[in-house]
């Protein structure tokens, strides 16, 4: 019986299994693992409707990371500002780069978002976010442009001509208006079609379905981007 920790192609049996409705024994059976060793990994790792077998990989050598002495990665970690722990620093990137990949983030986009939120002055360089992330320029570019796109990021000239990246303090208020505009855009798109199918079909029908309720969900997401806005910018001496 193998012993040690699970490989990422063990970890991608075990997801293969769990949507093929396996029982965790079964799973075990195939491969030659304890059943208790399945059940650890996939309750560790969001229970068995959320199991992603890469997103719980790398979360197992995150927590390898931060159990083993900080070894260099690529350049030296950057001096840390306030007294900061370096390695901690670098644990905790990794694990809000992972909780953003959970969201739905590719990795590279996670990473840089995760640079940005945590740097004092929430902005770099792509030199900079190159340096940090150890990955090359185009992918630091391909990244940006992502982001951007969703309203999460914005461009900017320092006192020396360089273009920074930069996050707001209301790049979430920003980010839901885009999806807001996102949704609105999905409801005329698939209204368009009620026209093109004829308006008394079954296709129609559902189209217009579709369409009724992406207006509502993006009015409701504006309408609460701008309310928490409102409050979270208000101050307590501001309060009646």
């Amino acid at each position: 019986m193998p012993g040690g920790r699970l490989t990422q192609q063990e970890r991608q049996q075990i997801a293969l299994g769990l949507a093929d409705g396996l029982a965790y024994a079964e799973i075990a059976r195939r491969l030659d693992r304890p059943t208790s060793t399945v059940t650890r990994e996939v309750m560790r790792n969001g229970g068995p409707s959320s199991y992603r077998a890469d997103l719980a990989h790398r979360a197992t050598e995150h927590r390898a990371h931060r159990r083993r002495p900080a070894s260099p990665r690529g350049a030296a970690a950057p001096p840390q500002p306030y007294g900061r722990d370096a390695e901690a620093v670098r644990a905790y990137e990794e694990q809000f780069t992972t909780l953003l990949m959970q969201q739905g983030l590719p990795k590279m986009m996670s990473g840089v978002l995760t640079c940005l939120f945590t740097t004092d002055s929430g902005s770099l360089t792509a030199a900079e976010l190159v340096q940090r992330l150890q990955v090359s320029p185009a992918s630091i570019s391909k990244a940006i442009t992502f982001l951007e796109s969703q309203g999460l990021v914005r461009r900017e000239r320092d006192d020396r001509r360089r273009e920074r990246y930069a996050v707001d303090a209301d790049v979430w208020y920003q980010s839901m208006v885009a999806a807001a505009r996102a949704n609105t855009q999905f409801a005329e798109t698939a209204r368009q079609g009620v026209g093109i199918l004829g308006a008394d079909t079954p296709a129609a029908a559902r189209l217009e379905s579709i369409a009724r309720f992406m207006d509502f969900v993006g009015e409701s997401i504006a309408r609460a981007a701008v309310q928490a806005r409102e409050v979270l910018s208000t101050k307590p001496e501001d309060t009646p």
